[in-house]
């Protein structure tokens, strides 16, 4: 945001489990035995970080810490109590943590406000990043004991809507804000289906779809489309129209693709095709209008962070350290593989000519 890029982080950590967390490429076990723990050293204290760097050079601009209050849920091995991605809305940047603190920092990393929401307890951990629309900060909270969606406003931290979403949903995927027909419509991907919500008042407007275990890829709009990987193996893609009310499975579903998408990363749009990535790193391009699949291509790689694109190529960042480039298009063509020597789990971000990247312990700028 402006000048500034913005990371969070968890300093210490806690034992979670018995260790056996399953891994993402068990299937292939040249590649499984590449995956590892984040492997940060036990500690008695835990504090969340929230960092900014100057997007020009990378030096350091602030830092705000905050001791992590409250339970210590259990999460994966891969991830940690900093695993949502910080947002902002220009004025404020806010961070939500794993065991339910939410942080309004100003630009310069002074606390405007903070909330906690209380246990969040599942058994991987939370995933779900906040959303920002109209003065709105939107948060997902699909836990099994209890599950609802909330919107606080960005402001104060104040409570201005809050909805029941039962017991027992899971998710780990980022509501994303998209315009229907009628007005905007807010796109959540649960283990129970596919909900739209109006995101001004949490009314309930539609839903698709059955039930799909631990589902993490958020939604993409483009040209009237949302498009969606359900998560898990071998997981289903749909492509949706907005609009609906009640069970759209059927009347507003473009096409719906019964295999191929991605588990974790979430599908790209991008001039006209989708790309998207399975666990074991086979790459599937489909024609976004039709869902026709153009080409397939196995590039060999664990694939946690989603693709990006950028002057006619496709970037595909591995957890082992590899930047693939493919040239964007019908054809499948990979254009470099960039060793970085990092583990990266976290999505790239793009924003004026240059692609941001986070490691486990660099950040990266990249540009001409």
């Amino acid at each position: 945001v402006g000048d500034l890029v913005i990371v969070t982080s968890q300093a210490g950590s806690y034992e979670t489990g018995d260790g056996a967390d399953p891994k993402l490429a068990r299937d292939e076990r040249a590649l499984a035995g590449r995956e590892r723990a984040i492997g940060v050293k036990p500690a008695a204290e835990l504090t969340l970080v929230v960092e900014a760097f100057r997007r020009t050079d990378g030096k350091r601009a602030w830092e705000f810490k905050t001791a992590a209050t409250g339970d210590r849920p259990e999460s994966h091995e891969k991830h940690n109590l900093a695993t949502p991605t910080p947002v902002s809305d220009g004025e404020r940047v806010y961070a939500w943590f794993g065991n339910g603190q939410v942080v309004a920092l100003d630009m310069a990393g002074n606390l405007v406000w903070r909330k906690h929401l209380g246990s969040f307890l599942n058994q991987w951990g939370h995933g779900s990043s906040p959303a920002v629309y109209k003065g709105l900060l939107l948060l997902l909270c699909d836990h099994r004991p209890g599950a609802y969606l909330m919107a606080l406003d960005g402001k104060t931290g104040v409570e201005k809507w809050k909805v029941d979403r039962g017991r027992g949903r899971v998710s780990h995927s980022t509501p994303v804000v998209v315009a229907g027909p009628k007005g905007d419509e807010l796109i959540v991907n649960s283990d129970q289906r596919i909900d739209g919500y109006a995101p001004l008042t949490g009314e309930l407007l539609w839903w698709a779809g059955s039930e799909r275990q631990t589902p993490i890829p958020s939604a993409v709009f483009h040209d009237g489309t949302i498009y969606l990987s359900r998560g898990y193996r071998n997981s289903d893609i749909w492509a949706l129209r907005p609009g609906g009310k009640g069970d759209v499975g059927t009347t507003h579903m473009k096409w719906r693709m019964p295999n191929g998408g991605s588990y974790v990363p979430s599908i790209l749009q991008y001039q006209g095709l989708l790309y998207m990535t399975n666990e074991v790193g086979v790459v599937t391009c489909a024609e976004a209008e039709t869902g026709t699949v153009v080409w397939k291509e196995r590039l060999g790689g664990i694939f946690f962070a989603s693709p990006v694109a950028g002057d006619g190529k496709v970037y595909m960042l591995s957890e082992t350290g590899e930047m693939f480039v493919l040239r964007a298009g019908r054809k499948a063509e990979v254009l470099a593989k960039n060793e970085l020597g990092e583990r990266f789990l976290a999505s790239p971000a793009v924003a004026g000519g240059r692609i941001f990247l986070r490691g486990d312990g660099t950040l990266f700028g990249v540009g001409r």
